[in-house]
Order: C-alpha cells, then structure tokens, then sequence
C-alpha cells in the first residue's frame, strides 16, 4: 500500500510541555532578518500601502471595487505583521513576503480605473479563473483584514448552476504565520480537490483549531464565498485533519444542519482523555472548567449526528485514533454506528486506499444532498450558543451546562404536526423555510411538546410555517416576549462568549480606587490586547472610556477596564451590575471580598443594550500553558469570578481565584454553584 504524507502541520508535544512554569512562546521567535531585506521589504509594504489608498480614493463611489479591496489587504496586513512582531521563522519567509506584496500590487494595479475594471463585469481577474487563491475579508469581530484560501474548480460559472462546497481546516502550525498560510493558499489546493467543488481553506486566526473567532472566521469566510459565487447549501462538506480533524468534529456536532455530509481525520474530540493519552498530563481542573468542557467537548453532542452523515478516518498506528473511538463510543450509546475508516498500518496521515474509500463515501452521500427538512431531528446541548438544528431551535435552558435535548418528529403527532419530547429545555422555535413545509398550513397544525397538546399560532404564509414555544410553570404553552432579562442565543456567556463578536476594549482614564487594582488592571488589558494578536491575528478596537459612543454601545461587546471610579464607563452602569464595588468591598452573591486587592470579571448583558455584553476586567480566559497544545484551548472562567490579584498572573490564571460561578438563567447569581475555589 503507497503511503500519502498529509501537510497536518502537526507539532509532536510532549511531557516538556505540562510544566506551567516554563512555557514556550507560541508564535515563536522569529529569526532576525539583514538590514538590507528588512529595507527592501518595508520599501514595498510602503508602496502597497500607498496603492491601497489611492484605490480607495479613486473608487470611493464604486462598491463593487471596494469590496474587493481585502483581497489586497490580506497581503500587506501579512507582511506588516511579520515585520511589526518578528514572525519571519525561515530566511525561506522573505522571499514569499516579496511575492506576496508583487501579488498585491498586481492586485491594486487591476483595481484603479485606468485599467477599465471598474466598468465590466469582471469581479477580479484573480477570481475569475481556476485553482487555488487567496481571498480576503473584513471581520466584525475586531475590524481586522482576514485571510482565507479558495480552489476554484475548473467547471466554475457565475451563471445559476449552484456547486459543491467543501472546507477544509488546517492542522496545528506554529509557525503559520499569514505569510505562511497565504503563500499555501496561492499555490496548493491542498489534501482533497473534489471534482465540480469549490473547497474553503479557512485561515481560522492561526492555530486554535478553530474554537472562539478561529470559530467564527469559517462562518465569515463562507459568507463572502457567497457573496462571490453560486453554492449549493445542500452540498457542503466539513473536512479537516489533525488538529483541522478536531475542527471538523466540533463543527459537525455544533452546527449540523449546515453539512451534507463531515469527514474529520485524527485530532482529539474531547479534553480530558485527549490530554491525558497524548499529552501525558495530570489534570486538576476547578469544578467550573469541568463544566465548561461541554463547550467543546463533541462527545457529549454525539447524538447530532444522527443529522449529519460522517466518514471518520484514522490511521491504525496513530495515537490520535483515540478521537474517533471515543466518537465511535458516544454514537454508539445513542445507537448510530460510525463509519470508520481506518488507515491499514498508518501513523498520522491518510492512505491512498483510505482516500479513495473516504471520498467514494462522502461523495455519495453529497449526490443525494441534505435534506433541508428532515422528518426526524435529534438534538442535544448544553449551551445556547450551539442551539439550532434544521427546523428546531432551541430558546431557553433550565440550567446551563446541563444536558438539554430535543427529539421532533416533523409529522409524529398523528400526522397533524410535530410531536416533540425534551428534557432541560424551556423555549422552542419550530421554523420551516417557505416552499418546504410538509404540513397542511392552511390549518393550524398541533404540535405535541412532551405529551402537551397544543395548537400552533397562525401561520405567516401558506408556504412556511413558524411557532414559538415556551415552558412556564412546567406547562408548555404559545411564548411571548415579557421583556425580562433572561439567557438567550449569542446572550449566554461565558466570558470568552464575548469575543465571538463585535467587541471594544475600554480603557480607564480616571483614578483607580486602588492603586493595586488599577495596576493590576492596566498589566491584564495590555496582555489582552497583546495576546488577541498572537493568538487571534487581529488588533483589538480600544478606545478611552470618555469617548466612547452611542454607536459604540450598539454596536460592540465593551470589554471595561479599571473599577466604577477610574472607567466613566463602568461608573454608568455599576449599579445595574450584579456586583457591589466600593473602596473598602467587592460583593458578588453572598461573598464580600476586600476591594485592595480583590477585583471582579464577569460577563453580563449591557443595561444600557442589553443585545449586547459587559465584561469587566478579562479579555480570552484561556493563556500561554494553554497555547501548548489545542485541546486545552477552552474557557477558564465561567460567567463571573473574583481574583486575589496579591497571587501575580501566571501563564494560567490572572491571579489567584477565590470565588467563581455561573449565572442563573435570569442573569442572577447561582446560589448553588458559587464559592470559593480552592486552587
């Protein structure tokens, strides 16, 4: 059997790296580069810049040319970053910084209006042929130039023929660098080239495997493929390997209706065994991280793959096998047997025969298409940030963090409309898009929700079909908005919630209320903001909390530094938080802490735009130990904590926590679960 070697960019960790108190940086240290290219490079960053610019000016009134403007950035936001913060790994790195920003200019040249673009109706010479290239976006998360890389097949046409999408996520890459990433993307098409097939090669800000932004940067990217080209959203594929195999689990069970079809390969599917058979790591979590596992842990969302054909793949001497088998586990307690492919006598890589078997599997199931409506959904989650799947959504928990799960039959109610069973769950959207609806709705159909009969409201159309549920006093019944401040999809927490949006960070200008705190507070926001550029490829929005607008309060999460007295910001608001902050005390639920040298983090719905969050004093929760190895990139914090910050930061925790919790499902401390930690 021929072996094919995968680029999984997979870095071999090891028992080095569980110790806390020696910690590698991640990025790495760059190499130091001769005056003469660092020169020659700035030179024709510069000239980039300046292009960008007049294309801008020149085109203001054209915004089909301006949206085409990331498609350049992407270039000179790459080359800026590596010569900014010294990520140039290899001499081998300079010469595809020169052909990056020579693309780039090739690029802004095409755009200005003597080259006539501006008047056909040719999107982008470099979209308009085949084969791999690299593409852009502007994120909302922080307004950053984003990076992601498309193949274009060889049958593509703008015309109404819709094509197959497949993505594809990378694997662990240290040193993926957007040079790095961008010169792949511009020259590879990568491990999987289905014929007729679009495949997305998300950049998913560096090497997260694609949790919080590296999350939301699929989605994004997708979006603006839309924008660009004819899909089918009925044939969509999820791919990845290694660590791009971790991304494929967490998107298949997270997101099922979205797929036709997921074929993930190696990776890690969960923390804890991950990180104890791979890593070799003695674990000590606090009882709120055990629960915040559930974010991302796929075993526990097994049972949404009975809406999501998946082809796993392993190769049979590779000790991240383990992710499959435990997946193989989990379905198998919800009574679905997993396809398996295994790799005859393969370490970490796909085998030929295993490629062909892969691809005949998911390519039949992607010709059948999904089905946008299926008669029969099953659901299962334990926050409302995962809480759709097909024509079921899911509005309200009993707790967060507990098991919730829906099982709909679209027609079990003696044919006159669904019939629904649940457990932990407290409002239900039932939503069949219009030309799909199955159901007779110039009646109005029944809907049976754990026994209860009840009739569904009006329908909107004779051709889709919308009801709204929720459970009140255990008795299921038509829901209403009553306007109270409760938990909701995208309003949930945790803290690390936040930045999976629009976020600003507010910095204080006025006098702490304790020099401790106040300094305390300046270390951590500047870590933020270095550490979301590391970790998550973008510069943070930051503003002064004097000038923070009503714009602003619309339109971002604000991450608050400082206390009520140094951030005028935070002194708005202070009393409509569930915090007491003083000079002499720090109260959250029934604990009192001293204010000289205790401070609070939380997430909590803005009282001034509650669609949007608060955080006080955190940026990301999880820090540098956790950058070693992707399965620990989790949240560390619940909603709210309090931290002795007399206990220094450490590559673990902001300080030391002395009292952490979660929010009830009113936003109201849970009087069950917060206390001190012992750690």
């Amino acid at each position: 059997m021929i072996l094919l070697a995968v680029v999984s960019l997979v870095r071999a960790d090891g028992v080095a790296d569980n110790a806390a108190d020696k910690v590698r940086p991640i990025p790495p240290k760059g190499i130091a580069l001769a005056d003469a290219d660092r020169n020659a490079l700035q030179a024709e960053l510069d000239k980039l810049g300046h292009a960008i610019d007049e294309v801008r000016s020149a085109q203001k009134n054209e915004p089909r040319i301006l949206a085409l403007l990331p498609d350049v950035q992407i270039f000179h936001s790459a080359v800026a970053s590596a010569l900014a913060h010294g990520e140039f790994f290899d001499a081998k790195d300079v010469a595809k910084a020169k052909a990056l920003l020579k693309r780039g200019m090739d690029r802004a040249d095409a755009l200005l209006p003597s080259q006539g673009l501006h008047t056909g109706p040719t999107p982008g010479m470099w979209q308009a042929g085949h084969g791999p290239v690299a593409l852009g976006y502007i994120s909302k998360i922080d307004g950053s130039v984003q990076p992601y890389g498309l193949v274009i097949p060889w049958s593509h046409s703008s015309g109404a023929n819709r094509h197959r999408l497949d993505v594809w996520c990378h694997g662990r890459g240290e040193t993926l660098s957007e040079v790095n990433f961008l010169m792949d993307r511009e020259t590879a098409p990568g491990e999987f080239t289905p014929d007729g097939a679009f495949v997305l090669h998300p950049y998913g800000r560096y090497c997260n495997a694609n949790k919080f932004a590296g999350e939301i940067d699929l989605f994004e990217a997708l979006d603006d493929v839309r924008k660009r080209f004819s899909i089918d959203e009925n044939r969509l594929v999820m791919r990845g390997f290694s660590m791009g195999g971790a991304a494929c689990w967490q998107f298949a069970v997270h997101y099922p209706s979205v797929w036709a079809a997921a074929a993930p390969g190696a990776g890690f599917s969960e923390t804890p065994d991950f990180l104890k058979v791979f890593q070799n790591e003695t674990l000590q979590p606090s009882w709120y991280e055990k629960s915040l596992w559930r974010m991302y842990d796929c075993t526990g969302y097994a049972a949404n793959l009975f809406n999501c054909p998946t082809v796993a793949y392993s190769g049979e001497k590779d000790s991240q096998k383990q992710a499959a088998d435990l997946m193989a586990k989990a379905l198998a307690d919800e009574g679905i047997d997993m396809v398996h492919v295994i790799g005859a006598g393969a370490g970490h890589h796909y085998t030929r025969d295993a490629k062909i078997e892969i691809n005949r599997r998911i390519d039949s199931i992607v010709d059948a298409g999904r089905d946008p409506v299926p008669a029969r959904v099953v659901f299962t989650t334990f926050t409302l940030r995962y809480n759709r799947s097909f024509w079921v959504q899911v509005d309200g928990l009993a707790k967060h963090w507990e098991r919730a799960r829906v099982e709909a039959d679209l027609l079990g109610n003696q044919g006159a409309g669904p019939k629904i069973e649940t457990s932990n769950v407290t409002g239900l959207t039932l939503e069949i898009p219009a030309g799909l609806c199955p159901l007779d709705v110039r009646k109005h159909p029944k809907v049976e929700i754990d026994g209860q009969q009840i009739e569904a409201p009006r329908p909107l159309s004779d051709r889709s079909w919308t009801a709204r549920f929720q459970k009140v006093d255990g008795t299921w019944r038509a829901a209403a908005d009553d306007g109270r401040l409760v938990k909701r999809h995208g309003l949930q927490g945790p803290i690390d919630d936040a930045f999976m949006d629009s976020f600003l960070m507010v910095r204080p200008t006025g006098p702490a209320l304790n020099a401790k705190i106040g300094d305390w507070a300046a270390t951590e926001m500047g870590h933020a903001v270095d550490h979301w550029r590391r970790q998550f490829r973008g510069d943070a929005r930051v503003k002064d909390d004097k000038d923070v607008t009503d714009a602003d309060v619309a339109d971002h999460n604000l991450i608050l530094w400082g206390d009520p007295s140094s951030n005028a910001y935070l002194a708005k608001i202070a009393d409509k938080l569930p915090v007491q902050w003083t000079k002499d005390g720090v109260k959250l639920g029934a604990e009192t802490h001293d204010a000289g040298r205790h401070v609070p983090v939380l997430i909590y719905p803005n009282p001034l735009n509650p669609k949007r969050y608060v955080v006080l004093n955190s940026g990301f929760t999880f820090r540098e130990y956790d950058y070693l190895n992707n399965a620990r990139q989790v949240p560390k914090l619940p909603d709210f904590a309090i931290v002795d910050v007399d206990s220094p930061p450490t590559s673990r925790a902001p300080g030391r926590i002395v009292q952490a919790g979660f929010f009830d499902e009113e936003w109201k401390p849970r009087t069950d679960e917060s206390h001190v930690d012992a750690r």
